[in-house]
């Protein structure tokens, strides 16, 4: 005669008021925070003092660069903003006395805007002399310019005077672009106070 198992219903109070779900003995995990705050950012650790330099050798030159300027003092400006401000005034006043005489190119006169051209270049030639940053950017470009015409004035040169004169102006327009660039960094830079050496500094 088979012997009929009888299951037993678990009583809830066998097992001390706990649930059936707990009595298995595996204890309930928290759920895991979603908050991203809370996991540590591997990009906001600290530089261990062991750890290498990933910096490239242009990065390293262009902060080496730029620890290597020197702010402007109130009232200073940079040898090369003054030569600028120069060979603009002497670019106004050879275009105005031009055009005045009446000289003319190809047979024709500069007319309009041979006006226009020298009020630009005395307008830049002011704001370069009170080292503005504006001036100085326009005179930059314009300096391209020139270069890039001379260089191919160069290519169709039918003499070496000719040739002579389209380096000549290539040579010193991208000398004096080379120094208005540092010089623009420095004007950018915010002005240090004046020192006992600064008086009459320029």
């Amino acid at each position: 005669m088979g012997r009929r198992s009888r299951k037993r219903r678990r009583d809830p109070a066998d097992t001390g008021g706990r649930p059936a779900e707990r009595v298995s003995g595996r204890p309930d995990r928290e759920p895991r925070s979603a908050d991203p705050a809370a996991a540590p950012d591997p990009a906001a650790a600290p530089d261990r003092p062991g750890a290498p330099d990933r910096t490239t050798r242009p990065q390293r030159r262009d902060a080496e660069a730029r620890a290597s300027l020197m702010p402007l003092a109130p009232g200073e400006r940079p040898g090369a903003v003054t030569i600028g401000a120069v060979v603009a005034l002497a670019l106004a006043l050879a275009n105005l006395i031009a055009f005045i005489a009446g000289v003319k190119i190809h047979g024709k006169s500069g007319g309009a805007g041979a006006i226009v051209f020298s009020v630009l270049m005395l307008a830049a030639a002011a704001g370069m002399w009170q080292a503005r940053y504006w001036a100085v950017l326009g005179f930059e470009a314009l300096l391209a310019l020139i270069v890039v015409v001379f260089s191919l004035l160069l290519l169709r040169a039918a003499s070496i005077e000719a040739a002579g004169l389209a380096l000549a102006v290539m040579g010193f327009g991208g000398w004096l672009f080379w120094k208005l660039v540092r010089a623009m960094a420095r004007i950018q830079m915010p002005r240090r106070p004046v020192g006992p050496g600064d008086s009459g500094r320029r």
